[in-house]
């Protein structure tokens, strides 16, 4: 029995405070926290990560029952490789203490805040990457000193610091946004600008926002997992990441005052000056493809990637994507050739120890469309290239926001938009209303851009209405 056998549990000292990283899902867990880890194992250094939950404290609980040690378990296609993580400093619940996180993030020692808080947590409008003013985290973050959003946090004790005379942090975005370094130096300018326009200009005169690349497939701890992980390792742990073996960070050199873990030797990152191609090439060729299958996977009745792929027709379909409406919109970064890298993938995908579920990877699709498939179809547009499959894959998003799928059964969207999402479905009668009134959302779909959108999406919409998402593949996958 699982219950009988000892708890991990920490023996030796944490490492000393040097990064705060808000928002300690499995994602970081199973990235930032290990190559941080990797790197202070190499070159040493005093880099030990505070984690900070911001919506829940499970996690929290359950690593502080552990001494905040944790397993990484590299899923790779036949086997488990499990590791002991250390590198956890300490684990806060930020709601329960807001002064406490403002306090820890003005400590001078902290010379980095990284950032895993999904698209949403940026409180951005997603088809320009500017504040959005509006959102009601926002609004309670100007007029009150203790903070709700991410962004709160940050110039909350960004002004402790400048009045303290200390020098301010990186803020380190680990986030699949274009760009997302500038994104987070406008939200975070931008909601300084409302409290203390002196504190705005100092932030942006003396403050850094590299941008980032990261990759690895991270899907969700199941109980199942952690009993599986009981019997292989002999020991319980309630906090364990399962992780595919491929790993990618590729970083922006611009640090204040250059204080960083020495990442050089470090397996997996790349300390560049500019991310941007790197970040197009993921953002469109992985987190594109990613939320295509999700949406048409979802409704066709798979319920993760690798048994989506496993379908004949939805490999030829991703292949197609990839080679005809993605690829031709990219420039390549040094020594990546694309098509390979579209190859290495599919395997990646195809992985059957990763049970990367559709539902987890169609959360949140309000905030993702504009980066992962919107700018794509545009810019295939604007050269007169023909896109039907991303345009279906943007269907395919409108009918599951819809709560149904080919089935008729109910689907659970997960959105900041939901119901708003679900309201303006219901509200249209036929494809080309329920479409015009999806595409009216301003947020994801400028004015400029839903207008050109709406008749191949229409069209594609009533193929999924009529066909289901096989039959529409079946098309599509024909006119690639």
């Amino acid at each position: 029995m699982t219950s009988q056998l000892p708890r991990l549990y920490r023996k030796g000292i944490p490492p000393n405070l040097g990064i705060v990283h808000l928002g300690l899902g499995a994602f970081f867990r199973s990235h930032g926290a290990l190559v941080i880890e990797n790197a202070m194992s190499d070159a040493g250094g005093d880099w030990g990560i505070l984690g900070v939950s911001l919506k829940s404290p499970l996690t929290r609980n359950k690593l502080a029952l552990q001494g905040n040690l944790y397993t990484a378990v590299q899923m790779n296609p036949e086997s488990q490789i499990p590791r002991i993580v250390e590198v956890l400093n300490d684990v806060l619940f930020a709601p329960e203490d807001p002064t406490e996180l403002v306090s820890r993030l003005s400590d001078p020692m902290v010379r980095i805040v990284s950032l895993t808080i999904t698209e949403k947590g940026y409180c951005h409008v997603p088809s320009t990457g500017e504040l959005n003013i509006q959102h009601k985290d926002i609004q309670n973050d100007i007029h009150n000193t203790e903070p709700i959003s991410a962004l709160g946090y940050l110039v909350r004790a960004l002004a402790i610091r400048r009045a303290n005379g200390c020098r301010p942090f990186t803020v380190l975005s680990c986030d699949n946004l274009p760009n997302n370094g500038k994104v987070a130096r406008n939200v975070v300018v931008g909601l300084a600008e409302l409290i203390d326009p002196s504190l705005a200009y100092w932030i942006n005169k003396e403050g850094r926002f590299p941008s980032t690349m990261v990759d690895r497939i991270v899907p969700a701890t199941t109980q199942h997992d952690i009993q599986r992980l009981a019997a292989l390792t002999g020991k319980i742990d309630e906090a364990p990441v399962f992780h595919e073996p491929f790993l990618q960070w590729v970083i922006e050199d611009d640090f204040v005052d250059g204080q960083r873990p020495y990442f050089e030797n470090t397996l997996g990152v790349k300390m560049v000056k500019d991310v941007t191609l790197f970040e197009h090439m993921k953002v469109r060729m992985l987190n594109g493809a990613h939320s295509s299958l999700a949406y048409l996977g979802y409704l066709a009745g798979y319920q993760t990637i690798a048994e989506t792929v496993k379908d004949p027709l939805f490999t030829k379909f991703i292949l197609k994507l990839w080679n005809q409406e993605i690829i031709p919109t990219l420039t390549a970064p040094e020594g990546i050739k694309l098509h390979a890298y579209g190859n290495d993938l599919l395997d990646r995908f195809s992985n059957p120890a990763i049970r990367h579920r559709t539902w987890q990877i169609a959360m949140d699709g309000s905030q993702k469309l504009p980066q992962r498939i919107v700018a794509t179809i545009v810019d295939n547009l604007d050269v007169g290239r023909p896109c039907h499959g991303l345009t279906l894959a943007l269907a395919a998003w409108m009918r599951y926001v819809g709560g149904t799928d080919d089935r008729g059964d109910r689907i659970e969207v997960k959105d900041p938009l939901a119901s708003k999402l679900l309201e303006l479905s219901n509200s249209g009668l036929e494809p080309r209303a329920k479409v015009a009134n999806l595409l009216s959302i301003e947020e994801i779909f400028p004015i400029k851009i839903a207008e050109r959108l709406h008749e191949n999406v229409t069209a594609a919409y009533s193929n999924l209405v009529e066909k289901g998402a096989r039959g529409s593949l079946e098309t599509v996958t024909e006119l690639l």
